[in-house]
């Protein structure tokens, strides 16, 4: 599809003093992107989007308009344009995988502050304390829904409901002393056991029973899949508590 400068586009969109549609300002940068000149109506009161709804027989707005042919919404215009639409329902990694990126970071930051090698062994120690506490940390924004996605594949919360809800503080608290090189004696033992349990329920779930689920790992509203990252998390906990233990660090 070529587009041309010359190309006019008309966009319907609610413009209210209390309300502005984001998907409405995100369409008309896309369509000006495209080299279109957009004619840019606004529906100022709810009234008036009521009223535009029932006479074009539509759900939502925005709506765009492009040679007398109406295109649709924001998604519906990506497509027009032959873009990718999010489909909200789909699984991804994103999450945790941004979560560890962002542990890496702060790992050399930190590295970097203490005047430490940038690579090495503290790197990796620090990477690992620091992605366990942001795990709890999303864990914890919502402990109750967390708890209740746990109950799905978790072996020791199926038992035992309220582990599910201590997960995450347990998680937090092991982080920040591991982090910190403080009461190894309380911090090694919790690592151990919740990377432990953790490591086992993931793999019976994922590799033996072949269950398709939602890892808990980022919180109770995500889209990850519980599979090889979610069983990274626990793994990686379960290696640190062992380093930390025989006194390599």
């Amino acid at each position: 599809m070529t587009d041309s400068p010359a190309k006019k586009a008309t966009l319907y969109r609610m413009v209210m003093p209390n309300h502005v549609c984001p998907y409405g300002i995100k369409a008309r940068w896309l369509l000006r992107r495209r080299g279109y000149a957009v004619e840019d109506r606004w529906l100022t009161t709810r009234e008036e989007t009521d009223a535009f709804k029932a006479k074009h027989d539509v759900r939502t707005t925005p709506q765009v308009v492009i040679d007398g042919r109406r295109i649709g919404g924001h998604d519906d215009l990506r497509r027009y344009f032959g873009l990718k639409v999010r489909d909200p329902d789909a699984t991804s990694y994103v999450p945790v995988l941004a979560v560890f990126a962002v542990a890496a970071l702060l790992a050399l930051s930190v590295n970097r502050l203490t005047a430490t090698p940038l690579v090495g062994i503290m790197l990796l120690e620090r990477f690992v304390a620091i992605a366990m506490m942001l795990l709890a940390m999303l864990k914890l924004q919502d402990v109750d829904r967390f708890a209740t996605m746990f109950l799905n594949y978790d072996l020791l919360a199926r038992r035992l409901p309220p582990y599910g809800r201590a997960y995450p503080f347990l998680e937090l608290g092991a982080g920040a002393l591991m982090l910190g090189h403080a009461l190894n004696w309380l911090s090694i033992p919790v690592a151990l056991f919740i990377g432990g349990i953790g490591a086992v329920s993931v793999f019976k779930a994922v590799y033996i029973d072949r269950r398709e689920l939602k890892c808990a790992c980022v919180g109770g509203g995500s889209n990850v899949p519980l599979g090889f990252v979610s069983l990274t998390e626990n793994v990686m906990m379960v290696a640190m508590a062992l380093w930390m233990a025989l006194g390599l660090t």
